[in-house]
């Protein structure tokens, strides 16, 4: 009688455990792996001198998860939900390029297999809109390859006093240049063919500056730029004309006054 009331309590349990069984399968979570790769480049080819500390970060709205570095120089993210995150790496002495992921939905390829989620990643960039998508990075092998920016310094050197470094501005190297054309002219100019070089003296004697470095020396006589009216070259004059129509106007008044005037000034 005991063994009978038994089991009709086990079968009746039986089929409240296998709906609960099947309701909580169809109400999980769908989960995946991600793994990033830190690979070998020409700033860093020994991957085993980074530091312990070195980790990478997947972070959305709402969770953060950290992943250490391991020893094949990876990192690896179990139970990863669906969702866009933020992919950092924390490195002491390397930088590297943040990443943006994205875990879509399962498909349902009708197989009888397990859905897998679709997994996805971007380079992205600091205070840029979270739409706009860098390069994306290729999955091989179901894992992604961080970018490595550089290394990082954490002290400015000093500048260093170099000669080279003087001879490097502009108006040092105009200042030797107009040097060099001063000490090197008249080495020019006594090895010069004579018949350029009665040439060239004549050139200069025709030349207008002559005249004024000579004034300005005292050995030109009068300076020319002394002489000089601004206002009467602006008025489109010059001031020899107008002293020569100041002379013409005095000749002509002397040649219309009668000469009988003069005499009778001379009888009074």
């Amino acid at each position: 009688m005991q063994l009978s009331l038994l089991a009709l309590f086990a079968g009746a349990l039986l089929p409240l455990g296998l709906s609960t069984a099947a309701a909580a399968a169809a109400t999980e979570v769908p989960q995946t792996s991600v793994t990033f790769r830190i690979p070998a480049t020409q700033h860093l080819q020994n991957l085993h001198t980074l530091p312990a500390s070195t980790h990478a970060t997947l972070s959305t709205f709402h969770k953060t998860l950290s992943a250490p570095l391991s020893t094949s120089n990876t990192f690896v993210f179990r139970n990863v939900t669906a969702g866009s995150y933020l992919v950092d790496f924390h490195c002491a002495t390397h930088m590297f390029a943040p990443l943006r992921l994205d875990v879509s939905p399962p498909v349902d390829d009708h197989g009888g297999k397990a859905p897998k989620l679709v997994l996805k990643a971007w380079e992205t960039f600091r205070g840029n809109d979270w739409d706009n998508k860098g390069e994306a990075v290729p999955l091989r092998d179901d894992v992604f390859d961080a970018r490595l920016l550089g290394a990082k310094s954490y002290f400015m050197e000093r500048s260093k006093f170099n000669v080279l470094s003087i001879l490097k501005n502009p108006m040092i190297l105009l200042g030797l240049v107009s040097m060099a054309i001063f000490i090197g002219m008249p080495y020019l100019v006594d090895n010069m063919d004579p018949e350029m070089r009665a040439e060239w003296d004549e050139r200069q004697k025709t030349n207008p500056m002559n005249g004024i470095m000579g004034a300005a020396s005292g050995q030109g006589g009068a300076n020319p730029v002394g002489n000089f009216d601004v206002a009467a070259f602006l008025a489109g004059s010059s001031k020899k004309s107008d002293n020569a129509s100041a002379t013409s106007s005095a000749t002509l008044e002397a040649a219309s006054t009668p000469s009988g005037g003069k005499g009778k000034g001379k009888k009074r």
